[in-house]
């Protein structure tokens, strides 16, 4: 076996149906498109959504909910985290960029700090916002929370 002779399995691939190449063929006539009818014609296509006349999809069930324009979405980050990260680093100073280094958030992201877990250090956290138990947490160490 080498590359000029190689060739897929017999009966893998099946030839293309030759549609509108005389009646001999037996998909001849109308090409398998039926007679008359709207569908028949070149040029037809249906619109999207349209089901013969029936109530279509997008108006038999019923609009609920809205999204709020103004929502502020924050990426959460617990505590447990952070003193992960100031253990890892020696550093007592954690802010956005010290986040976005440890690959817990994107430059783009607004932080909010979550009082999941313990802090066992002093620490200047520096975020967009905190929960009051973050706030409580960091404060028993003697830290700082000081938002952006």
């Amino acid at each position: 076996m080498e590359l000029n002779n190689l060739k897929p399995a017999a009966g893998s691939v099946k030839g293309e149906k030759r549609i509108g190449r005389g009646q001999g063929s037996g998909k001849g006539g109308t090409s398998t498109r039926g007679h008359k009818g709207a569908k028949s014609r070149s040029g037809y296509s249906a619109k999207r959504g349209f089901e013969g006349g029936q109530m279509p999809l997008q108006r038999r069930v019923p609009k609920f909910g809205f999204k709020n324009v103004n929502r502020v979405e924050y990426k959460a980050i617990n505590l447990d985290s952070i003193q992960a990260i100031a253990d890892k680093n020696g550093v007592s100073l954690i802010d956005v960029q010290t986040l976005v280094d440890a690959g817990l958030a994107s430059k783009n992201m607004l932080i909010k700090v979550l009082g999941n877990g313990t802090i066992t250090s002093k620490l200047e956290v520096v975020a967009h916002s905190f929960s009051k138990s973050a706030i409580e947490a960091i404060e028993a160490k003697e830290g700082t929370a000081k938002k952006l």
